[in-house]
């Protein structure tokens, strides 16, 4: 859906609530990090390149291999259409994963810290997208409900999942951050942000989807309850649960080690 459409001589100019979502959530987070003082600005103008990049290209190469391959072998060209069609969260964070180790090691930054800055502010961005999902009159969920915020008599499942994803998942992730501020790192470990990041979407995203949302229509149910998102999503928890519970050990370990000496 287009915010307006404007035709300039033969030049057609039609901005989408998709790219406002993505233009909003780059300029936010590029700012806060940069409040924080965690990146100065030239390395943080790198960075924001590197996720950019990695972000788009990776989100779409992943959803069309994902969820929509047939539509890609018949129209190879699609694969450079970033503008239509959607992308993929799972290979998304596969690819800023990998960015985020391409700038650490060429910039001899800690990955794991890199890593908790950055998902500190991705919840914003997911409740944009969720936004842009209901102005577009996607993923809506059970026809016949006509309260509050409905859509063509639909229940808004995407302002639940914005909810959820972004005003609740903030809030925990930055009380975490403040916490482990506050004790001068005596609680927090490095990664611990971004653990909690993929254990919490990941529950709240199944939340929503076993019981306010209808998949979409080219994915369905795979089997009972379950979808391929769902079905993609387990290593995403299992990678967040592994790596939480043995950084807290790790720190544990050294904590004990530390006042034993």
């Amino acid at each position: 859906m287009t915010i307006f459409e404007l035709n300039l001589f033969w030049i057609n100019i039609a901005p989408s609530y998709y790219w406002l979502m993505y233009a909003i959530w780059f300029i936010a987070w590029y700012y806060i990090i940069l409040k924080r003082w965690f990146l100065v600005a030239e390395k943080l103008d790198n960075l924001f390149i590197y996720i950019f990049a990695w972000v788009v290209l990776g989100w779409r190469f992943g959803y069309i291999l994902l969820y929509n391959f047939e539509y890609f072998l018949s129209n190879p060209s699609s694969l450079f259409k970033i503008w239509e069609w959607w992308m993929s969260f799972h290979w998304g964070v596969i690819w800023v994963i990998i960015a985020m180790i391409i700038f650490s090691k060429r910039n001899k930054i800690n990955f794991y810290k890199l890593a908790d800055q950055i998902t500190l502010v991705l919840p914003i961005w997911l409740g944009l997208w969720r936004i842009w999902n209901y102005l577009n009159w996607e993923l809506l969920w059970y026809s016949g409900y006509s309260g509050f915020l409905s859509v063509n008599n639909r229940f808004p499942s995407p302002l639940l999942e914005a909810l959820l994803e972004w005003l609740v998942l903030f809030i925990i992730l930055n009380l975490v951050y403040r916490r482990n501020k506050k004790s001068e790192g005596k609680f927090g470990f490095d990664w611990q942000i971004a653990s909690l990041f993929l254990i919490f979407y990941w529950v709240f995203r199944i939340f929503v989807e076993a019981f306010f949302r209808m998949p979409d229509s080219h994915i369905w149910y795979i089997w009972w309850y379950f979808t391929l998102w769902e079905i993609y999503s387990l290593p995403m928890i299992i990678f967040g649960l592994y790596f939480y519970f043995k950084l807290r050990k790790k720190k544990e370990i050294f904590n004990f080690k530390k006042r034993s000496n």
